[in-house]
């Protein structure tokens, strides 16, 4: 297990809500503590989103306990009925995000002594407030996420995988259970990497040249997202057709193979002219002149559906399935195309960007 910024932070954050807390003079510390795991965020974004919301649920909280607490005594059931209020308000207030460090909010001043009830309210909504405070400053200056960085290396490793099990499967070449358990993996990793994404899209820009490159690099990894989804989607239509694929004549199999393997090759080297690393004869599509087109492959794969539909009859047969994986591939072609114009764009824009940015490694 990898020790990450995100614990370090979480440790941070209830060391500092201890220490403010016995600073301030406030009883149970504990309690700080515990708001500050509550309200730890792993941007700085969500950070600001998260105070807003602890305060407005806090505030809830702590009204409903000191009512129900005030009216009904301080009681188990009382503490009950405190707590479903609470809920349905912050439910009708459309904060769930802060319903958990309000109910704790509820119990820890219900949990109070009948007499001096307000003032002792008040001293627990503050330490829970303090908490909440501790994390907001240690999201604000502790370890800055650079989720940039993570989304392009992880990006990579996802696609360096998936290059090698579309290598293997088109050459008949893996293992049939292999194969699935890694389509597996590689789908819940590329599930994580959208979740890396949507917190690199939240990463404020503080000026307008900032934010207009901000812009175009999250067209590019939106794009590149997509991309590979589309060689994920190849890989699970070769696995799903791999009879048919063995079945098929040598001389289409040949042509999906190497159409893949230079598609392959044109997705690992986007990667490496996004980051200025590809030598520039190299940075754009040469030697698709010697393949054969899209349309050329379309009518040789429909001469082959045809010839075998004459061979039998009216009955299904496989040979529709190759359809799906030709799709998959003309598919994948035309998003790599589209990525690659994306990147020509950018470096065309933001070259000097692009420059200091290899030279401070802050892409890879």
């Amino acid at each position: 297990m990898r020790l990450g910024a995100r614990i370090l932070k979480t440790g941070v954050a209830i060391i500092f809500a201890f220490y403010l807390a016995e600073f301030l003079q406030l009883p149970s510390p504990i309690f700080a503590g515990i708001a500050a795991i509550f309200a730890i965020q792993p941007t700085v974004y969500r950070s600001y989103k998260t105070i807003i919301e602890q305060i407005q649920g806090n505030l809830i909280g702590a009204m409903s306990a000191v009512v129900f607490g005030s009216i009904f005594g301080v009681e188990p059931i009382v503490a009950g009925f405190a707590v479903i209020v609470t809920l349905l308000i912050m439910m009708r207030l459309k904060l769930s995000g802060s319903v958990s460090l309000a109910l704790v909010t509820v119990i820890v001043i219900m949990e109070g002594p009948s007499d001096d009830f307000l003032l002792f309210a008040i001293i627990r909504f503050a330490t829970v407030m303090v908490g909440v405070l501790a994390a907001s400053i240690v999201n604000l200056v502790f370890l800055p996420p650079k989720y940039e960085t993570r989304l392009f290396a992880s990006l990579k490793f996802l696609q360096d995988d998936i290059i090698r099990w579309i290598r293997l499967a088109v050459r008949q070449a893996s293992e049939h259970t292999s194969t699935k358990q890694s389509l597996r993996t590689l789908t819940n990793h590329q599930k994580k990497i959208e979740k890396i994404y949507e917190l690199y899209k939240e990463e404020r820009t503080y000026t307008k040249k900032a934010l207009f490159i901000k812009k175009r690099k999250l067209v590019i990894y939106r794009q590149m997202l997509i991309t590979t989804n589309k060689s994920l989607e190849t890989l699970n239509r070769l696995f799903l057709h791999e009879n048919e694929l063995a079945s098929m004549p040598p001389k289409l199999h040949l042509i999906i193979q190497e159409r893949l393997d230079f598609l392959l090759t044109y997705h690992e080297q986007l990667f490496l002219k996004y980051t200025g690393k590809l030598k520039s004869p190299h940075t754009h599509w040469f030697g698709q002149e010697d393949f054969l087109q899209r349309n050329e492959i379309m009518d040789i794969f429909a001469d082959y559906i045809v010839e075998q539909h004459a061979k039998e009859g009216d009955e299904e047969f496989s040979s529709y399935h190759l359809l799906h994986i030709l799709s998959r591939i003309l598919d994948y072609e035309e998003n790599l195309e589209h990525l690659d114009r994306l990147i020509s764009a950018y470096q065309s824009y933001h070259s000097s960007e692009l420059l200091n940015e290899r030279d401070e490694d802050k892409i890879i």
